[in-house]
């Protein structure tokens, strides 16, 4: 599958990809709220596959930056922000809780379930992930960062009284 790619895009396409960052942002919310650890690994399969039989999304890139990875189909690029996964408490792409992706895989906000085809040798990735046991899914290993504690607001000073 070839890259979509912001700058080459239709004007359509861009207000697409401009809507569905927006939504991502939006969802963070001032709290920096995350998605919960099962539909992480939905999407950690979606996106990596699981190391055996699901193979990654055709969609994956490897960054330049050695051990991260970015989706290819959404046009975001290969940024910082834009990493499909990071360490330790770092915020990361598949964290944010409303997450289109262009395949609509599970785990995501536009997911659409598979349909009767799918099913029929060989399999979609999308069904394999929609069959896979509960057992098999809590093998597959994600972080969750912490948010950030939001400032302690300070009172007020009080003023001195005016002198006379």
């Amino acid at each position: 599958m070839e890259d979509k790619d912001f700058g080459s895009s239709s004007f359509k396409e861009k207000l697409g990809m401009m809507k569905n960052f927006a939504s991502a942002i939006v969802s963070r919310g001032l709290k920096n709220k995350k998605i919960d650890q099962a539909t992480k690994q939905l999407r950690v399969l979606s996106c990596l596959g699981d190391n055996g039989d699901l193979t990654p999304c055709e969609y994956l890139r490897d960054s330049k930056t050695n051990g991260k990875y970015f989706c290819g189909g959404c046009g975001c690029g290969d940024k910082k922000g834009t990493w499909l996964m990071s360490e330790g408490e770092n915020y990361s792409k598949l964290d944010y809780p409303k997450l289109h992706c262009p395949l609509d895989m599970p785990g995501f906000a536009n997911y659409k379930e598979s349909k009767p085809d799918e099913s029929v040798e060989p399999i979609t990735r999308r069904y394999y992930i929609e069959n896979m046991s509960p057992e098999d899914m809590k093998d597959i290993s994600v972080s969750l960062p912490e948010p950030p504690e939001p400032p302690e607001k300070k009172p007020p000073e009080e003023k001195p009284p005016e002198e006379k």
